[in-house]
């Protein structure tokens, strides 16, 4: 009898435990939390991105918990098709979606400042709308001209003149097209390129560089 009433007692034991597991389980669907990034950036120089980044997987976790626990849907591994669990799902989805998102650009930020960029530089090549490769090669060409204008003459190049000015001028005047020596000497067949050059641009053609030729020849 002892051992009956033992076996009973476990029974009971063991009903209530399951139970309280599906119980604990309706409020804590499977994998339902999603866990913010540890590779985002904390400091993006729109705070206001890393509050709705937060604010998403919030609300993600919220939707996927609720449909659980009101609807027994688990919207990440769905065992319906039906109605109400395809909708859920694909309301699961979008919401996913806005915070993969958000962390795509606060991860690709972390990475960018682990190489060195700034929030400024960041947030200037967001603004051009380039990538960081074409953003790279903006910032050296700006340099570049801003070298080269520093290097203008004050005075009208002469024949026969050689610098290293005059060779860069000769690099962009081949990639317009003209075939002339890349030599660093000012001859006529480079002040001719320039004059052409000029004049197909509505430029004073007189063969010589002033910042507005210059300006071009670098357009």
């Amino acid at each position: 009898m002892k051992k009956i009433l033992i076996a009973i007692l476990v029974v009971i034991v063991l009903i209530f435990s399951y139970n309280q597991y599906k119980e604990f389980q309706r409020f804590h669907p499977k994998h339902a939390n999603y866990k913010i990034s540890e590779s985002i950036d904390l400091n993006y120089h729109n705070q206001e991105m890393v509050y709705n980044y937060n604010e998403a997987v919030e609300q993600l976790n919220s939707y996927a918990t609720m449909q659980w626990s009101a609807n027994e849907i688990d919207v990440k591994s769905p065992e319906s098709d039906d109605a109400e669990t395809t909708l859920a799902v694909n309301t699961y989805a979008k919401k996913l979606a806005k915070v993969k998102f958000y962390e795509t650009k606060l991860e690709q930020s972390k990475q960018l400042k682990d190489k060195g960029y700034t929030n400024a530089d960041i947030q200037n090549f967001e603004q051009i709308g380039l990538t960081v490769e074409a953003y790279n090669t903006h910032v050296n060409n700006e340099k570049f001209k801003n070298r080269l204008l520093n290097a203008l003459p004050k005075t009208n190049l002469r024949t026969g003149e050689r610098s290293p000015f005059v060779f860069e001028i000769q690099k962009l005047l081949v990639k317009k097209g003209y075939d002339i020596p890349v030599d660093g000497v000012y001859m006529t067949i480079t002040a001719n390129a320039i004059k052409d050059f000029e004049a197909k641009n509505n430029l004073f053609a007189d063969g010589n560089i002033d910042e507005v030729t210059l300006e071009a020849l670098l357009d």
